[in-house]
């Protein structure tokens, strides 16, 4: 199985017309080839005229650690080039940064997450493009959770740099394919290529859509892992929370929750009456944590971890995005007057609660604080806007 980056340097009928071109590369920790060299290091090697690099939030080096947390545009002391902060002074790439380079490479390794930003990154890099006639080729890169599409759409008027477009929270795509989404989506104009990957087989096991040959490296501070990859679509809801994500500690985004004053045994059950069924697909354990920093630093959290890996993960019946609903709902069952939704300035946007800027919209918060909502009530929702997704993206796949 070849990744984008690997069919790139080793087949020179795709490189062809890059010769003569100023090239950039958008990249992170885990653009790597399969020998682990950063595409970066390997295309110079290879003799591409990279001219500029960017990086996306977290930065080029994947050092920042927190939503919010900027990087600064620097030189590359080893090559001497100009290596540009999308999550800096700006987001988007501005008119200057866009002279730097003819070909824009898309190296980002996703999550296939809405709210993971290299989404957006790749949305701004096309808009932008197609604004200053440049390239943007996208060496694709796998969807670590899969074809599975769940997760309501993002409402018209709830846009931010955590929702680009009208999509769900799981989305099922690669990078490559949102980027011929994007295009149509949007009526863009711009010269778009995907490298493709060979032999990518997003439904077969036992990795559906990680290849067993493919070491994990964090393409951010707090992805550490593919089961991480797998419960982000559910577990990213606790940013817009008071319960811990389990930052400050060795396994973030992979509890349900953690707080010091939430009972997890009681949460479970509450979870299994309310319901079972979206708990299928992993196995639920309750551990203890004490953040080192972020929420509840320094005090002893009870929380309940996912395991959506080896024998506990059946791919088609794990569903993130309900799963995390559903633990609010039992806290909230449980507890009626929980301060559950954190008030404080998410991405950037200032006048939405956290919960509704990460889902899109109110409905899931809604839901959750009605004690007449009912699971039906929100799986019909959802159910509704997957359905319609998957029928939007069906001519956009690539493999």
């Amino acid at each position: 199985m070849k990744f984008g980056i690997d069919r790139l340097l080793t087949e020179p009928e795709l490189r062809k017309p890059l010769e003569g071109k100023r090239v950039s590369l958008v990249a992170h920790p885990a653009s790597v080839t399969a020998d682990l060299t950063h595409s970066l290091d390997a295309l110079i090697a290879a003799g591409f005229n990279i001219t500029s690099a960017f990086g996306p939030q977290h930065g080029l080096k994947g050092d920042k650690q927190d939503n919010m947390v900027e990087t600064a545009d620097e030189l590359d002391p080893h090559y001497n080039i100009p290596i540009f902060s999308l999550y800096g002074e700006v987001r988007r790439p501005t008119p200057a940064m866009m002279t730097s380079a003819d070909v824009f490479l898309f190296d980002l390794q996703d999550l296939g997450c809405r709210i993971y930003t290299f989404v957006t990154t790749l949305l701004y890099l096309i808009e932008d493009a197609a604004k200053s006639s440049k390239s943007v080729w996208v060496l694709d890169r796998p969807n670590p959770a899969g074809r599975p599409v769940e997760g309501t759409l993002l409402l018209p008027g709830q846009e931010s740099f955590v929702g680009a477009a009208p999509m769900p929270m799981r989305h099922g795509l690669t990078m490559g394919e949102m980027g011929r989404w994007f295009i149509d989506h949007f009526g863009l104009d711009v010269d778009y290529r995907v490298v493709e990957m060979h032999d990518w087989l997003p439904e077969a096991g036992p990795g559906f859509g990680w290849p067993q040959d493919r070491i994990w490296i964090n393409p951010s501070p707090n992805a550490a892992n593919l089961n991480m990859a797998r419960a982000y679509a559910g577990t990213v809801m606790l940013e817009g929370t008071m319960l811990s994500e389990g930052r400050g500690t060795t396994r973030p985004l992979e509890v349900l929750f953690g707080a010091p004053d939430v009972d997890a045994k009681a949460v479970l059950a509450e979870m299994e009456s309310f319901a079972p069924e979206w708990l299928a697909g992993c196995a639920i354990r309750e551990c203890w944590f004490e953040p080192t920093f972020h929420k509840h630093a320094g005090k002893l959290c009870n929380a309940l971890m996912i395991h959506a890996e080896s024998e506990f993960y059946n791919h088609t019946s794990f569903r993130p995005w309900r799963l995390q609903a559903l633990a609010f709902k039992a806290i909230r069952n449980l507890y009626v007057d929980y301060p559950l939704w954190r008030d404080f300035p998410y991405e950037y946007e200032y006048d939405r609660l956290a919960i509704d800027v990460i889902n899109g919209g109110p409905a899931l918060r809604e839901w959750v604080d009605d004690p007449s909502a009912t699971p039906h009530d929100l799986d019909a929702l959802a159910a509704m806007d997957e359905a319609s997704w998957i029928a939007t993206v069906r001519d956009h796949l690539i493999y």
